[in-house]
């Protein structure tokens, strides 16, 4: 099977380091994809906060707009099951947010811990797609030489300044 092929857009940005030629893609363009009504508060404040910077990047298309909205829905998910053990452990100390007692006094995994443990997982590899992770950014290539990312100023960046 092999390694999963780099998306063309951010092989582009990369600079190209294979030196392989570029295939031609079909021109997905579009106007910033809405997002889908579905997405929870968290996952929906995630797409506002990068959707735009993507766009402008050409990696956020309609084509790619239900792969980001499970990335976003990954954060969603992984930020509720944290705040929640973040509220049992100002409850109860740091044990209680990792850890159930049953009633025969046995300690099991608090199903919040797999919760957020599967939500990080999706959460990243979604975000490498979308180069949104340090590894990523680290292989996209540097305008001029000055040290400074194509994504600065980008990602992230809020609508209104």
């Amino acid at each position: 099977m092999g390694r999963k092929r780099t998306p063309t857009k951010l092989r582009v940005l990369e600079g190209n380091p294979g030196k392989r030629p570029i295939p031609d893609e079909p021109d997905m363009s579009s106007g910033l994809p809405a997002p889908p009504p579905h997405l929870t508060e968290y996952a929906l404040e995630e797409w506002n906060r990068l959707a735009a910077g993507l766009h402008r990047l050409g990696i956020l298309n309609d084509g790619d707009a239900m792969s980001f909205a499970a990335y976003c829905d990954a954060y969603g998910w992984w930020r509720v099951a944290t705040e929640e053990m973040n509220r049992r452990a100002e409850k109860g100390g740091p044990l209680a947010a990792i850890v159930d007692k049953t009633s025969n006094g046995n300690f099991v995994q608090n199903t919040l811990v797999g919760t957020a443990n599967k939500a990080r997982a999706d959460m990243v590899r979604y975000a490498s797609e979308f180069g949104l992770t340090p590894a990523a950014r680290a292989k996209i290539a540097v305008e001029g030489g000055g040290g400074g990312s194509k994504f600065a100023g980008l990602i992230g960046k809020k609508a209104n300044g």
